[in-house]
């Protein structure tokens, strides 16, 4: 009967011991400050890089009031095709 026990000690001591080292292998390591830092440089260095590429410079000079119209003419031109 003694060696029930203590078998069945044994295994339930076990089985709480591997439970026990799973508990500290799913715990999020914290983060330097080192690192924190790092990560927010490089987040801000993909932001500015893409919202420069999104945002194409304006190169030459501006448009003449004669160029605007004529613009604008062809936009309605084509939103009256694209009705059709």
């Amino acid at each position: 009967m003694r060696a029930i026990v203590f078998l069945l000690a044994l295994a339930v001591s076990g089985v709480a011991y591997a439970q026990q080292g799973r508990r500290h292998e799913g715990k999020p390591q914290q983060m330097r400050q080192e690192d924190r830092q790092r990560m927010r440089d490089d987040m801000n260095q993909v932001h500015r890089e893409r919202s420069r590429d999104a945002r194409p410079e304006r190169q030459g000079r501006p448009m003449s009031q004669q160029e605007r119209e004529k613009l604008r003419q062809d936009v309605r031109d084509a939103n009256k095709q694209i009705k059709r």
